[in-house]
């Protein structure tokens, strides 16, 4: 089982329209309202692909309501903590002329010491089912900057592989441990170490230097594809030609597209393969998080990975 653990999930809207232009009544061609958040659209990519996962969190309010129901009709397993604040909204804007779309993000709530209790109980029961852990997202504002990292050893002790998808403090400290698999995007990876990375000899001179002895370092580069790092070893593949509609969730199927190889038992190079498939069929959706199995199993016939090192 792979288990997803996000402390600030969303209740997403996605609006489409043919043409969006500022400071002008803009009409929307499709609205959707669903649960997202970036451990719960790795949760749905798992599940659309016929994995075994478990999504957890905090969620409270009508808001949270309705996030637990799209769950339950996706047919996704989840375990999350009730909690006062109401789960936060965030908005998509996709305008098919240009071709672009622009996010809306509510901030997220404090949710409480009881809360943050419940969900180390919920983690303590519920890890050790998971060969796989995912833990992804902007903690919630009263958290630990370490409560990721902090199960970082259980991994280790159960042999089961957690991929971290964080920014800034957290990320640093889930570095400190030899067994993460820490997925960034580039830009992300330069910010944490302080380093200009946009040259293909610095990337591969910080992939070197920063991936985990017994862990792999992940980044993802949009259009351009993805990089990984594992034991020495360094891997790329090119992402596939596809007709963009929206690449906002596309980093989080990424993660989910890995977890799920990796659970599989398949080796990185074919993990980073299926990873950057599900990342491109993302895009393709007008949807964070979702994607067509179809769209996947074309796209992986597409491109391969080779190994640069």
């Amino acid at each position: 089982m792979i288990l997803c653990l996000g402390t600030t999930p969303v209740y997403q809207r996605s609006l489409v329209f043919d043409r969006l232009t500022i400071d002008r009544v803009n009409r929307a061609k499709s609205v959707a309202d669903y649960a997202s958040g970036k451990s719960v659209n790795a949760a749905r990519v798992i599940a659309t692909l016929g994995g075994e996962v478990l999504a957890t969190g905090f969620a409270g309010g009508a808001r949270g309501d309705a996030l637990i129901r799209d769950l339950a009709e996706a047919g996704i397993e989840y375990d999350f903590i009730s909690v006062t604040p109401e789960t936060r909204q965030c908005i998509t804007l996709i305008d098919r002329a240009s071709g672009q779309a622009t996010e809306l993000v509510e901030e997220s709530s404090p949710v409480g010491e009881t809360a943050w209790r419940e969900l180390t109980a919920v983690l303590e029961q519920r890890l050790a089912q998971a060969q796989i852990w995912i833990f992804s997202g902007t903690l919630a504002p009263d958290a630990s900057k370490g409560f990721y990292a902090r199960w970082l050893p259980l991994a280790a002790s159960q042999n089961a592989r957690a991929i971290i998808d964080v920014v800034g403090e957290p990320l640093r400290l889930a570095m400190q441990h030899s067994n993460a698999i820490l997925k960034m995007n580039r830009e992300e990876l330069g910010l944490t170490i302080g380093k200009d990375l946009s040259s293909d000899n610095a990337l591969l001179t910080a992939l070197r230097e920063h991936t985990p002895p017994n862990g792999a370092l992940v980044v993802t580069m949009g259009a351009d594809g993805a990089i990984a790092s594992e034991q020495g070893r360094i891997y790329r593949g090119k992402s596939p030609k596809i007709d963009a509609i929206s690449a906002v969730g596309s980093g989080d199927a990424f993660a989910g597209g890995l977890a799920l190889s990796l659970h599989r038992g398949d080796p990185m190079p074919d993990a980073l393969r299926l990873a950057i498939a599900c990342g491109s069929a993302n895009a393709m959706t007008d949807r964070a998080g979702h994607l067509n199995v179809s769209d996947v199993d074309a796209l992986l016939g597409q491109f391969q990975v080779e190994r640069l090192a």
